[in-house]
């Protein structure tokens, strides 16, 4: 067809059944407001009163579950165990000794506290070996012995590193416990000690206390500020840069993840920046545990307001950031996709750095990860961009991520629906009326229709804003019709008419204006569609529609 319009028309059987009022609905009819007449509801409508804050969604909106337990990606503390013996012995010790005999709780407490050097170290290793029991190490009867002052007083005695390396070691592992156990450690004023070890020349000593601290700043956000009100930072990061061994570098590389961790509040964003260069160095070292913990801490900072995920990019970071999410190791991957994922709930010029980093070409993959929790990530992330720009929303378009989000949302488990379901909505929501289309093409109504019937409202209000989206798009072309016709016939018309009965208010009020705007019987026809009467027969009017035609 030639010129600037397409001739359009309506075939008549795309006009669904006029449907009766249900009863629920003339009941409370005049008792509610009706939504599309409410500007708070009219805010989830095509972008109306939307902002950057409402469509993105940030780490604590999503996955508040993650922060509820502890993560097998990465732990907030660690004990010291390593493969031990009972006759294993201070990594200082250059002589060959045989296995030492258990010694009793009450000998232990005699031997700290005795005058003699040799007990002294005796009863510290002995102590150290019983905390370093694989399960249930007697971790509250050391407390309740009163030898924690005593252990620590041992950290002072740079004349004797192998009675600080026992003594740190024994520390190290009663921090590894519950706050209270960490707590018994910091009052006996240890923090201020184990920072000084950092400058130890002793390898195995200043790694030590680098694991101690380590445990104490992971014990949540009063203990990290404390380490660093006593000047963790900078003795921390000036070990980063020296040539370590793999296993020091794993310690210090968490120990400074766990400075970053933890909100209510935050780290404070000068000691993000002073650990940034370092951590950026990090991220290109081959050890993948290395990478893993320099990823966390990434994740940590970018889980944040605009201004951290602004940090992270001025680091110049990004590009490797995406690299990683190919990396052969889960536990690299994992914690890489979940700070891209940070980075994306940024504004649009932020989110524009990973899509100029040839991001989206590898979610291909991760939307088809054989781990549920990749996949729900990697939707969680793609649903944040299609929550930008209608030039962004095409790059997703154009990059074929769209069928994949729509599978996930028909087949992939609930979290990852729900993930693919915001997904679609905020492209519903930002995007041009021809972004919709294609969505609608790739088969979208049937999956979400499906999804009406889950138990979550928040759930379902999203899905009701996804299909009051795709019908106005369709009504800017005059194809809401056919669109209703989609809906009806995959069972979605009687899914939302059945909320009209639910218990949540926002749910039966939105499921209403649904239905009275689109589908009620008393809905007027469209007077520019409707058949003119002709001596010879109806003729359908055009529907001004993009040049080439357009369909739903």
């Amino acid at each position: 067809m030639s010129g600037g319009q397409a001739r359009y028309f309506l075939n008549f059987s795309y006009f669904p059944r006029r449907r009766q009022r249900s009863v629920l609905e003339s009941k409370f009819a005049s008792k509610h407001k009706m939504p599309e007449q409410d500007p708070q509801r009219l805010k989830s409508y095509k972008n109306f009163g939307r902002d950057l804050s409402e469509m993105r969604r940030r780490r604590n909106e999503v996955s508040v579950e993650l922060r509820k337990q502890r993560k097998d990606d990465q732990t907030m503390k660690r004990r010291n165990i390593g493969d031990l013996s009972d006759d294993a012995i201070s990594p200082l010790k250059e002589r060959n000794q045989g296995p030492s005999s258990t010694m009793t709780i009450e000998e232990i407490v005699a031997g700290v506290c005795s005058n003699s050097v040799e007990s002294q170290l005796e009863a510290t290793q002995a102590a150290r070996r019983l905390l370093s029991k694989e399960r249930n190490p007697p971790i509250d009867v050391i407390i309740r012995t009163g030898i924690i002052p005593n252990l620590v007083e041992f950290l002072k005695s740079s004349d004797r590193p192998e009675l600080q390396f026992e003594a740190a070691w024994a520390l190290t592992n009663i921090a590894s416990g519950d706050s209270e156990q960490t707590k018994s450690v910091v009052n006996a004023g240890a923090v201020p000690h184990f920072i000084n070890l950092l400058s130890s020349g002793d390898h195995h000593v200043c790694e030590q206390a680098v694991w101690a601290l380590g445990n104490i700043a992971g014990d949540g956000p009063e203990l990290r500020d404390f380490v660093t009100q006593n000047g963790i930072v900078e003795p921390l990061l000036s070990l980063a840069k020296h040539d370590l061994p793999a296993g020091f570098l794993r310690n210090v590389t968490w120990t400074i993840s766990n400075l970053c961790r933890n909100k209510n509040p935050s780290p404070d964003f000068a000691t993000i920046q002073k650990c940034l260069p370092t951590l950026s160095c990090l991220l290109r070292h081959s050890d993948h545990e290395v990478l893993s913990d320099t990823l966390w801490a990434f994740s940590y900072i970018t889980d944040g307001p605009n201004e951290k995920i602004q940090a992270v990019i001025d680091s110049n970071v990004v590009p490797k950031l995406v690299e990683l999410l190919q990396h052969p190791k889960i536990s690299v991957i994992t914690p890489a996709l979940r700070t891209v994922g940070n980075i994306v709930t940024g504004d649009d010029s932020q989110t524009q750095v990973v899509i100029d980093s040839s991001a989206l070409p590898i979610f291909h993959n991760l939307l088809k990860h054989p781990r549920p929790n990749i996949q729900k990530e990697a939707s969680w992330t793609v649903s944040n961009i299609t929550a930008g720009n209608s030039a962004q929303i095409q790059r997703v378009i154009d990059i074929g991520l769209l069928p994949p989000i729509v599978d996930q949302l028909a087949k992939g488990d609930f979290k990852t629906q729900k993930e693919a379901i915001w997904a679609v909505t905020n492209l519903t929501s930002g995007g041009t009326v021809e972004q919709v289309a294609h969505l609608v093409q790739l088969g979208v109504i049937p999956p979400l229709s499906n999804l009406l019937t889950i138990k979550d409202p928040k759930v379902i209000l999203v899905i009701l804003d996804a299909f009051m989206n795709i019908l106005m798009a369709a009504e800017k072309i005059k194809q809401h019709h056919a669109v209703c016709m989609m809906i009806e016939e995959c069972g979605g018309i009687d899914k939302i008419e059945a909320l009209q009965s639910h218990e949540n208010e926002n749910v039966y009020k939105s499921a209403l204006s649904i239905i009275e705007k689109y589908f009620s019987e008393e809905d007027d026809e469209d007077t520019d569609l409707a058949p003119v009467a002709t001596e010879e027969a109806y003729n359908f009017k055009e529907a001004n529609v993009p040049y080439g035609g357009f369909s739903f």
